[in-house]
C-alpha cells in the first residue's frame, strides 16, 4: 500500500503571528501580537487595570492628608504669633487715645481759666479761677446770656474704660492721690497699668 508523501511546511512561530486591528472605515496594518501590552497595564477604563489607579488614588489622598496636617500647622504658629501683634497694636491704640484724651482735658481747663482772668465770668475765691469739677466744662458758664462751654463730653479713660479720672486742685502735692476739691487744675489716669515706655499711665 502506498503512502502519499505530503510536501514538507514549517509552522510559523507565535511570535511571527500579526493580529490585524482594524476599526470600520479605517485601514490600518496589522500589529505584531508581541507589540500589545500586558492587561494590567491597560487604560483606566479596562477591568483589569483596576488595581493600579486604585493605588495610585489612594497615594494622593495620603499625599493631601499629609498637606493638610502641615497647613494646619502652619497657620497655627501664625495665629500665636499674630496674638502678641494684635495685642500690642491694641495697647498703643488705647495710650494714644489717653494721650488725647488727657490733652483734650487738659486744654478746657487752660481756656477755661483764660477766660476767668480776662473777667469773662466770676469764680470761687480759693479756686484761682480753675474749673470746680469737669462737669462745668461739659454744661458751660454764662457769660453774657450766652453758654460758654469748653468741652463736648467727659471722655472715657481707655485703660479703665470709665469716664472717671483723677483730679488735682492747686492746693495738692503734684504726685498726691488724694483730691482737697477746691477746684480742677489736673486730671491724670486712675489705672494702675504701665505703659510700653515703662512709665505709668498715672503720671501723664
Amino acid at each position: 500500500m502506498s503512502h502519499a508523501i505530503l510536501p514538507s511546511c514549517s509552522v510559523p512561530h507565535p511570535r511571527d503571528v500579526f493580529v490585524p486591528v482594524a476599526r470600520v472605515g479605517q485601514n490600518k496594518s496589522p500589529v505584531p501580537h508581541s507589540s500589545m501590552a500586558p492587561s494590567w497595564m491597560s487604560g483606566p477604563e479596562g477591568t483589569s487595570s483596576a488595581r493600579f489607579p486604585a493605588r495610585l488614588r489612594s497615594s494622593e489622598r495620603g499625599l493631601t492628608f499629609v498637606e493638610l496636617v502641615v497647613t494646619v500647622a502652619i497657620l497655627s504658629i501664625l495665629a500665636s504669633a499674630a496674638v502678641p501683634i494684635a495685642r500690642f497694636q491694641v495697647k498703643r491704640q488705647n495710650e494714644r487715645q489717653l494721650h488725647y484724651d488727657l490733652w483734650q482735658m487738659r486744654d478746657a481747663i487752660d481756656k477755661y481759666k483764660d477766660a476767668a482772668d480776662k473777667g469773662a465770668f466770676q469764680t470761687k475765691v480759693d479756686s484761682q479761677n480753675y474749673p470746680p469739677d469737669l462737669e462745668t466744662l461739659v454744661t458751660g458758664v454764662d457769660v453774657q446770656g450766652k453758654k460758654l462751654k469748653f468741652l463736648r463730653k467727659i471722655p472715657i479713660d481707655p485703660m479703665t474704660n470709665k469716664a472717671e479720672w483723677g483730679l488735682r486742685s492747686m492746693q495738692d502735692d503734684p504726685d498726691s492721690d488724694s483730691y482737697g476739691g477746691q477746684s480742677v487744675f489736673d486730671v491724670y489716669s486712675k489705672s494702675p497699668g504701665t505703659a510700653l515706655d515703662g512709665t505709668k499711665y498715672s503720671t501723664w
